[in-house]
């Protein structure tokens, strides 16, 4: 035996397990895991869906800019385009997105 074999099995108690795992010996038949996908299409769907209501709200809220900064223009900052329909598609858009998440799969 070397000495590096020595010191290892007289202080193995003060070295956690993962330091030696090349001295651990596996067999060939290992048991292999199953990956599955976190969403199935539906959900990924869904999402989408999710995402394009969000971006037509911040479309929707673009703009109001005028000619002239001298000028301000109040019917078209505070539209009820910017102001309520384009808020409200953001959060249907989030509320979307939740449902695509928490959406159980049919078996």
């Amino acid at each position: 035996m070397d000495a590096i074999t020595i010191i290892y099995h007289q202080f193995s108690y003060l070295a956690p397990s993962s330091v030696f795992m090349a001295d651990k010996k596996y067999s060939s038949a290992q048991k292999e895991t199953k990956t599955f996908p976190i969403f199935e299409k539906d959900n990924y769907m869904w999402m989408l869906g999710g995402i394009v209501v969000m971006a037509i709200g911040l479309i929707l809220m673009v703009g109001g800019k005028s000619d002239d900064p001298n000028q301000f223009h109040p019917d078209q900052v505070y539209s009820t385009t910017r102001i309520t329909i384009a808020p409200i598609l953001i959060l249907a858009g989030l509320v979307l997105e939740i449902f695509a998440i928490f959406r159980k799969p049919k078996a």
